[in-house]
Order: C-alpha cells, then structure tokens, then sequence
C-alpha cells in the first residue's frame, strides 16, 4: 500500500525530504523540519489534475480489492466484482444509506472491508425516517491520515503563504466542539494526538462537561493562557462570541479569577469594548492564530466572526461520511479538493434530479478531471483506506468555480458549496427558482432583524405555492410580519436572479413571513427533551420542515406540504452534518 506521503513521492518522482511518514507534527516542529511538515500535510496543493487522479486510481484500486472480499461489498455492489476502475465505475450502482442496512445501523463490523478503529454519527434531523442518524465507521488508516489534514487545515488557516509554518508547541486550542461520538469530538482527539496544541479544556475534560460548561472554562482556562487557535461550526462561533459578551457568563468567569494580573488583563478588554461603544468581544482578549469553520452559514456568518474573533474563519467542506473533501488555502478563495480520503465523482445537476425521481434513469457521472467551471452537481464519494462506502451520493450540491487558482498557482479544480439537495425549495412552476438553505438564511441575516432562528418550507395557500418564513425575533426587534416579508424578499432577489423573475415576469411575490411567539424555539426542544430526542434532534431542520415541527413552533395546525411537481427536486434523507451542534 502507498501512503498519502509516497504517494505524492510516486507522483513527484522524488523522495519526501528523506522524512518519516509516522512522525507527529510536534516531532517535526521540535527537529526543526517545518518543511518537511508543509510537504507532509500541505503537498497535495502541489499536484497537478494528472497526479492527482493517479492518486485517485492507486487507491481506488486498493479499495475495489478489499470490496470484493467482503459481503458488504457483495452487497452494495449487487454481485458484481470489478478488477479495474473503468469496470468498476461501469459495473457498481450509485448507493445511499439504506443500501448499507443493516450492516452501518447495526455496527456489523465483520462485513465490512476493514475493521474500523471507531464509529462516528452524524446529528440527523428530526422526523428523518428510519435513519434519524447514521453512523459511519473510520478505519486505523484513515484516523492517521486525518491527521495531516487536520494540520493541513491549521498550516492554511495561520499561515500567511506557501510553506508558512505559524503555530507551535503548546498553542492553545479552545475546544468548541461537538464530543464524540460526532465527527468533530473525533476529530479533537486525532488533532490531541498530534501532539502540538493544548486543548482548552483538556479533550477528555472537556468531553465530560455540557457545552456552557465546557465553553465558560474553556474562557476561563483562556485568561491566564491564552487563544491561538479554534474551530467549530459558524453558527458556534458567533454564539460563543455573543456568549462572551454577556453580563451574567462574563460575571461568572471573573468569579473564578484569583490573580489579580488576569483580571486587570480583562477589565482592559472591557474598557477597550466601552471606548468603542460596544460589547465585549473576544478580539478585544485575544489575537488567534487561525480560526477554521464549517457549515451552510460559513459566508453568512463570514463578517460577523472576523468582527468578534479578528480574523475570518478558513472554511472547509466534508460530512461525516466522507470527512474533508476540500478546503480553502490561505487566500481564503474558492476550496481545493483533497486526493486521498475517498474517491470523487460528480452527477450533473440536472441528471441527479431525474436520477432522484427514476432510480433506473443512467445519470452522467463525471470525475474530478470531467468537471467544468460554473456547473454545478452532486458529489459521489467512494472510501478509501478499507472505508464502507461505495458510489454513495451526499445529499450536497456544489459549484466547480474553476479549474485551479490562478493567484496561488493551484492545479485542481476549485469549488464551492452550493447547499443540499433535500434543503432546496422550488418554484419550478413558474421559472428555474431554486432557494437554498444559504439564499434564505442570508437574506434573513441581511434583512437587519435581530432574530433567534427561523424555518422556511413551500406550502399551498389558495392553491398558490408560498414560501413560508418562520421567524422568532428577540424581545428587542420591532419588526412587523408585513415589514419583514417586504424586507426578506427584497433581499431573494438581490440574492437569486430567477426569484427576482417571479415578480418582475410572472407579478407573483411568494413570501410569507410569519412570526413566532417569544420562546418558540425553546419550547420546541423542551417538547422534544420530554419526548425522549436524542441531543442532536433538539433543533428543528432550517428547510422542508415537517409538519409537526411547524406545529410545535406554532402551536396550531398548519397546511401540509404540497407534493412537488415534476422536475423539483424533492426531499431526501436527511444529510449529515460535517460538524454537528451541541
């Protein structure tokens, strides 16, 4: 087997600086061998698509061995046993998580191509159907190799160009994360066992304590040690940075204080927050290193993090499933994919929607060196590294922006995330308007309301197709329902040219906004604690929710949702979270 390091050898022809692919990064940053470490984490923004894909093809070819020896293979391959790429992208059937019943749900650990090291679950979302979660093996394999792209993450995130190496032994690290069995608590302890950064609490500490907890000794620990790097969903972010700012939570910290220099350190922050008129934010306690985030809400939540936090979060896309599928560099641009976690393929935007409707329909599939900028498709993952899944389809939309970066000189397509599949609202009916999670949520953001949260979903009223905004605004907003759907819409069409084309063409203004009683998201999880949810289902989905959640969150009946018409693209199983909430 070619590892991750000797493959980019393989690739390059040369030898990776004589190095050892088993050394932590803390070994390399204490011998001095930071170049050595870029290369080890960072190289792969070195190939060009031709190597890349000979990456690709070594280790598919890897994984197809292990798949025919095992009855999970057997399974989802419906008997066939490929020998080489081209048979294999020919022979096998695209799959979703159902496909891999009962062999993931029940952690049959027997049947799958290698046993895994540990098991991940996605957060799910309420009223999902038979998988309200899903749960996700992670071979020895691909836990060692998370961790050069966990480094590769921190390296673009603090550095300031190519071979920049910005952190250092004993960096302190604010655990703002989901513990495991999530991705992201995963995540934390392959990052601890890199051994360079101080978690803030410890990752085992902090594994035991709610999140409150868990964030206010964190803040704690961060007085007298200080913050040099943090990640977390972007939604996390800003509420952590609000949080921070708060009377009550900040009384609390100063409480625990006993040195008087650390408290002098903070009652600076506060009067550097009082000159500027303005509540305390953490940028006025401390100056990060790098800043990493994932999520829909990254580009919403962009100004407003480097607002509380000083510096924009680097943004990086994957899901439980797949973990990292690409990230940004370090000009904070469009993301570059990663080779060597799975295996990429791409449907078309339109095909996957016929496919979604007809699974007999024979979508396009293209690889990585097929795609073309400014089209937009559904990516298709295959593990490597003995992973369980085979032509699996995430529910995610994304855009190929180019094929490399001209600024940084970058040899792989370039992308962005363009939403989910089963979050998208429609209005097929009347021009090509598709709304995305992002599309609604920032023209909620940009409509200036001071809000707690919000869901959108198509309902028939009169026959007519609406979208409707659920909105709880905090007791100080004043906004009214006619203001606000007034404020929002005016913000779809600056957002979506074919929405605009709903009112300039057809006359018809499909937004409604309706506003929740104070409380309504609070009551919502009290309701769905009662009920027995597991933590992650304590939020309702932002998009497409059913009908009983709208009815919590209301408290009245309410129209079902209407049956979408041909050519929509309809509701899917739920898509899991790369970093779920607390």
């Amino acid at each position: 087997m070619l590892y991750y390091g000797n493959l980019l050898c393989y690739c390059h022809n040369i030898n990776l600086m004589g190095g050892d692919e088993t050394a932590t990064a803390l070994e390399l940053i204490r011998e001095n061998k930071t170049e050595e470490l870029w290369q080890k984490c960072c190289g792969f923004i070195d190939l060009n698509i031709e190597q890349f894909m000979s990456i690709q093809y070594q280790l598919l070819l890897e994984q197809i061995e292990l798949l025919n020896k095992c009855e999970l293979g057997e399974r989802v391959m419906r008997g066939a046993r490929p020998h080489s790429v081209e048979e294999f992208r020919r022979q096998v059937p695209l799959t979703t998580y159902s496909d891999y019943a009962p062999f993931l749900p029940e952690r049959m650990e027997e049947a799958l191509p290698e046993k895994p090291m540990l098991w991940q679950r996605t957060s799910g979302r309420s009223g999902a159907g038979e998988f309200s979660c899903k749960w996700v093996p992670i071979t020895a394999r691909t836990y060692r190799e998370l961790g050069d792209a966990f480094m590769a993450l921190l390296l673009f995130a603090s550095g300031k160009g190519k071979g920049d190496v910005a952190y250092d032994e004993h960096d302190k690290f604010l655990y703002a994360l989901a513990p495991p069995p999530y991705a992201s608590g995963c995540w934390a302890h392959r990052l601890d066992e890199e051994g360079v950064f101080d978690f803030l609490p410890p990752v085992l500490e902090a594994e035991s304590m709610d999140f409150q907890k868990r964030i206010e000794e964190g803040f704690r620990m961060a007085l007298s040690e200080g913050i040099d790097m943090m990640a977390a969903i972007a939604s996390v972010l800003v509420a952590v940075g609000e949080r921070f700012g708060q009377g009550g939570s900040m009384s609390r910290i100063i409480s625990m204080l006993n040195k008087p220099g650390l408290l002098l350190r903070l009652l600076k922050a506060v009067l550097k927050s009082k000159l500027a008129q303005r509540s305390l934010l953490p940028r006025d306690v401390w100056s990060l290193k790098g800043l990493v985030s994932s999520g829909t809400d990254s580009n919403i939540y962009r100004e407003k993090i480097k607002e509380m936090w000083g510096r924009y979060p680097l943004d990086i896309y994957g899901a439980t499933e797949s973990v990292i599928i690409s990230m940004q560099t370090w000009d904070y641009a469009d993301m570059t994919f990663v080779p060597n976690l799975n295996f990429l393929e791409f449907i078309p935007e339109a095909d996957y929607s016929k496919w979604y409707q007809d699974r007999n329909y024979r979508p396009l599939i293209l690889m990585l060196d097929e795609v073309m900028p400014g089209n937009r498709y559904v990516v298709i993952i295959t593990s490597f590294l003995g992973g369980a899944f085979v032509r699996y389809v995430l529910d995610d939309i994304i855009t190929i922006t180019s094929l490399r970066n001209e600024k940084l000189n970058i040899n792989i397509p370039q992308m962005s995330f363009y939403g989910r599949a089963s979050d998208i609202i429609d209005f097929a009916a009347f021009t090509h308007a598709f709304l995305t999670e992002k599309m609604v949520w920032q023209a909620v953001a940009n409509s200036g309301c001071d809000y707690v949260d919000w869901v959108a979903r198509k309902e028939a009223q009169k026959d007519t197709p609406v979208l409707c905004v659920y909105i709880e605004l905090k007791a100080d907003d004043s906004h009214k329902e006619e203001e606000l759907t007034t404020l929002i819409h005016e913000q779809l069409k600056l957002l979506n040219q074919d929405y605009r084309e709903l009112e300039d063409f057809f006359g018809f203004k499909p937004l409604k906004v309706i506003l929740l009683h104070e409380g309504a998201f609070t009551n919502y999880r009290t309701v769905m604690q009662a009920s027995g949810a597991d933590l992650a289902h304590l939020k309702p989905p932002h998009m497409n929710p059913p009908d009983k959640v709208v009815e919590i969150l209301t408290g009245e009946k309410v129209p079902s949702v209407p049956t979408p018409s041909d050519g929509a693209v309809i509701e899917t199983p739920a898509r899991p979270d790369s970093s779920p909430p607390d």
